[in-house]
């Protein structure tokens, strides 16, 4: 007679902060998450019952305080190695059916959701996790920049970044200019305005590895009324650089369980080919080769065309999309990781990649969605 154990534990994993881990008690598969700050947890419990009338989201089946924090005891979905993720359907070689099929239902969900739960919203009443309290005074943007000053790329563009606008960027071929401080103050005004915005019930943090496959959404910290541009820059900016090339560089361990990623991450990473000044002119000359693999371009491709335009056209008729979509895409480049803690070339790159964002001619349509080009001659 073979006695099943009462309780199995799995592998403990870290995300930020927080702890997960698989556990099957009494044959039931549980997802337990600890969280040591009360405030995120109240909000994870809040946010998890806004969800549920809406999106499809794993049972909360308990949550009670522990010694230094919060344990929530999720419905443990069914998953394994590179299985569970729309992460996984990104690691393929090619843009598969099932990849297609995700994407057609999960535009379709928000587009639904989105449509039915969208006004205008005094900014004090959306979700500012990931936008305005970054910006707010002591936010990240002052934790990661007020009062420091870092070289644009240590041993490549020897110049403090405070600096920058007193020189002229050619990217790629292409001549821009960037000043440093100007952008700091521009993103802090912006979400210090009162005036109100359009939201919608979504998850927030629509990340590849917080939507599962089958189609169901994690992490509910920042689920509630959240801005409809921030909810898009955000699975736009992660799709397309966070979750093939930067979190898996500096968080690898969030990826152990889909260890394909980091098959993928040449597909997915920038390649640096010039780096270098010319006082002569004062020009700063950067070129790089943006990449990004045939299912994560078709993700974003079929995101932007079957969500973001059609709602951009009902919610901001004749519009400037790339004007609305700038300030949320900048704090998601900015206020991520803090750029001087990065390697001197990812450091450059995304350097490279707000001055296109804060360029006039910045096109959100090309820009998410890199075609792989030669850089060109020097």
């Amino acid at each position: 007679m073979t006695v099943r154990p009462l309780l199995r534990v799995g592998p403990v994993r870290r995300f930020t902060r927080n702890l997960l881990c698989p556990v099957n008690l009494l044959g039931r598969p549980l997802l337990l998450k600890y969280t040591p700050d009360p405030s995120e947890a109240r909000q994870e419990i809040r946010g998890h019952a806004r969800l549920t009338r809406h999106y499809r989201v794993p049972t909360l089946h308990a949550h009670l305080r522990v010694p230094g924090g919060h344990l929530l005891a999720y419905e443990r979905l069914p998953g394994g190695p590179d299985q569970g993720l729309l992460l996984d359907l990104l690691n393929a070689d090619e843009p598969s059916s099932a990849l297609h099929n995700y994407m057609d239902r999960l535009t379709s969900t928000y587009g639904d959701v989105i449509l039915t739960t969208a006004r205008p919203t005094d900014p004090a009443l959306v979700i500012q996790k990931l936008y305005g309290n970054r910006a707010a005074p002591g936010g990240r943007l002052d934790r990661y920049y007020a009062g420091r000053d870092f070289l644009v790329a240590d041993g490549l563009v020897d110049i403090p970044v405070s600096r920058l606008g007193t020189y002229a960027l050619s990217i790629n071929g292409r001549r821009h200019h960037l000043d440093w401080t100007s952008t700091l103050r521009w993103l802090r005004a912006h979400f210090a305005s009162t005036e109100p915005v359009w939201a919608a019930l979504t998850q927030g943090d629509p990340t590849d590895v917080n939507l599962a496959h089958p189609l169901a959404w994690f992490d509910y910290d920042t689920a509630g009324m959240n801005s409809i541009l921030g909810e898009f820059a955000n699975f736009l900016w992660y799709a397309s650089a966070l979750g093939g090339w930067l979190v898996p560089t500096y968080n690898p361990a969030a990826f152990a369980d889909h260890p394909a990623t980091f098959n993928r991450m040449p597909s997915n990473s920038p390649e640096m080919r010039r780096a270098d000044i010319d006082q002569a002119t004062g020009t700063i000359h950067i070129d790089y080769v943006s990449r990004l693999s045939a299912p994560r371009r078709t993700a974003v491709t079929l995101y932007w065309d079957r969500l973001v335009r059609p709602l951009a056209e009902h919610l901001w008729p004749g519009a400037d999309l790339s004007h609305l979509l700038r300030p949320y895409l900048v704090m998601r480049i900015l206020a991520v990781y803090n750029l001087a803690d990065l390697a001197p070339e990812d450091r450059l790159v995304l350097l490279a990649r707000l001055t296109d964002a804060m360029s006039p001619a910045f096109d959100p349509a090309t820009y998410f969605c890199p075609l792989e080009t030669p850089c060109p001659a020097p």
